[in-house]
């Protein structure tokens, strides 16, 4: 009667992973697992009752024999189960401290949601490995997405059909999706380039979206020209750029009015103020439902006063203080703020433990407005303070004068309209997203995504920065170099052999 409880059992485990599997149309790993036990279940003990009612006498030799039959049997059904499941799932596992071979979890939700079959075109007459296996890792999160390694020097017709022509030692990367083609990269593999992360997932975010955005920088107040200029925005607009955001110059003294493409305008680093004029025709756009980004400077309101009133931002003249920059490995003046405070906002949802570099901001009140929601997301820390006396030679916090913080930096605004909304996102520093700055730690990110938010992209995924291993060599000074050479070199050598002739000797 035991014998048919175990059988029954090996057959139940092996129905439900059937049942499991044809309900659910999955064929994954718990229903695999049910089928494969089942089955072991079966086949282990017919082995042992077959032993068991044998018709000879069973020796130790035979024991030992049989044994290992069975022992083999179980092993080479383990092994079969889990080659199958491998080869059947790509499981990756990640244990890099920084999740370094891992995509982005913009990247990740981008492929998941590809709702029509997506490929990736490597134009290259030798194999770029790095690219491949992003591409590898890219697949893995979709049945949708797809990519092929061609030659175009042996698939000349596909080649002329792309419009490839990079000579050999450079790889072109289209996507391709329907009736669309589009350039990823054209990528200089002599110089150990690779195709990144970045490039291909807004990519692919630039390909589903239908029209352009329009976005429009105001001139005529002091704000840095578009071109490359020593405290300009050139690595900002080249990055929208890329994203297929159309930049281009207004300036309001000469055009009369906004353009009627325009999705955003921004305003930043103005020296001067803008005319009563300008004034109302940007407030006018915002009551329509347009959107704003201001960057201002410290002690600089750039006549913007009515507009920020509106959406109950006060600037404050104060220059924020943060004495925990010099803390850091890379010691910052004490007018550089380190942001790792994002609040809660989509502009900043997947910063998790990363910071920004803000330097000379000043801090932002909020009142509170009907119909309009505001939300900090770059917030000093504790230790930060709104300095008012900036000549005294010894800059210390006081109470009576000074501000504490923590401080806002950065407030996004939501104003409802009676048939649409209107956004602003305000900073309180013209600084961050300049050139040079603009790369540091999580900055440009800050940007990118703050107009992606404004033009309404913010579901597409935003600025997506190479993961960097964390740096943990020692920085040793001669000494201590030195002293552990002689440690490991002549010391520890010497006393090894001097103990083990100690032990020789008193054994002798």
């Amino acid at each position: 009667m035991k014998k048919y409880i175990v059988y029954l059992l090996a057959l139940a485990l092996a129905v439900a992973g059937i049942i499991l599997g044809w309900i659910t149309s999955v064929w994954l790993f718990i229903p695999i697992l049910l089928i494969i036990l089942g089955i072991a279940i079966a086949v282990i003990f017919w082995l042992l009752v077959n032993r068991k009612y044998q018709n000879f006498e069973a020796s130790p030799a035979t024991d030992a024999r049989v044994n290992s039959l069975i022992s083999a049997v179980a092993v080479l059904i383990i092994i079969g189960s889990l080659n199958f499941i491998v080869a059947g799932y790509n499981w990756r596992f990640d244990l890099t401290e920084n999740r370094f071979f891992t995509l982005a979890p913009q990247s990740q939700e981008i492929v998941q949601n590809l709702s029509q079959p997506l490929k990736v075109w490597l134009f290259d007459s030798d194999l770029d490995l790095a690219t491949i296996k992003l591409l590898e890792n890219y697949r893995s999160y979709s049945k949708n997405f797809e990519f092929e390694v061609v030659d175009p020097e042996i698939e000349i017709g596909l080649a002329q059909q792309f419009g490839v022509q990079s000579p050999r030692g450079f790889s072109e990367i289209y996507l391709a999706s329907q009736d669309q083609k589009k350039l990823v990269a054209i990528v200089n593999r002599s110089q150990g380039q690779s195709l990144s992360e970045s490039q291909l997932t807004n990519a692919i975010a630039n390909l589903k979206r239908e029209d352009n955005s329009y976005i429009y920088f105001l001139q005529g107040h002091g704000e840095p020209e578009l071109d490359q200029v020593e405290g300009g925005f050139t690595e900002a607009i080249t990055e929208l750029e890329n994203r297929d955001y159309i930049v281009a110059p207004l300036n309001l003294a000469t055009s009369k009015q906004i353009p009627d493409n325009t999705d955003l305008i921004a305003i930043a680093k103005p020296l001067r103020n803008l005319f009563p004029q300008e004034v109302a025709t940007v407030q006018n756009y915002l009551d329509q439902g347009g959107e704003l980004l201001l960057m201002l400077l410290p002690n600089n309101n750039a006549g913007l006063t009515p507009i920020l009133d509106n959406y109950g931002i006060k600037l404050d003249d104060r220059l924020i203080i943060d004495f925990s920059s010099q803390e850091t490995v890379v010691q910052f003046g004490y007018g550089v703020s380190v942001i790792t405070n994002f609040g809660d906002h989509p502009i900043t949802a997947n910063f998790g433990n990363g910071l920004a570099i803000f330097p000379e901001s000043r801090p932002l009140e909020v009142v509170t407005k009907e119909n309009i929601t505001a939300a900090p997301f770059v917030i000093s820390s504790e230790n930060t303070w709104a300095e008012s006396d900036l000549a005294s030679e010894e800059i210390t916090f006081n109470e009576q004068e000074d501000l504490p913080g923590p401080l806002n930096i950065a407030i996004a605004l939501t104003r409802e309209l009676s048939e649409s909304e209107s956004k602003l996102v305000v900073f309180g520093n013209g600084t961050f997203a300049t050139n040079g700055w603009f790369q540091q730690q999580l900055n440009g990110d800050i940007f990118l995504n703050s107009i992606d938010w404004l033009t309404g992209d913010e579901s597409q995924t935003l600025s997506i920065r190479p993961r960097e291993q964390t740096n943990r060599r020692i920085n040793l000074s001669p000494l201590q170099a030195g002293i552990i050479s002689w440690l490991a070199i002549r010391i520890m050598p010497l006393l090894s052999f001097a103990i083990a002739g100690t032990i020789w000797w008193r054994r002798r």
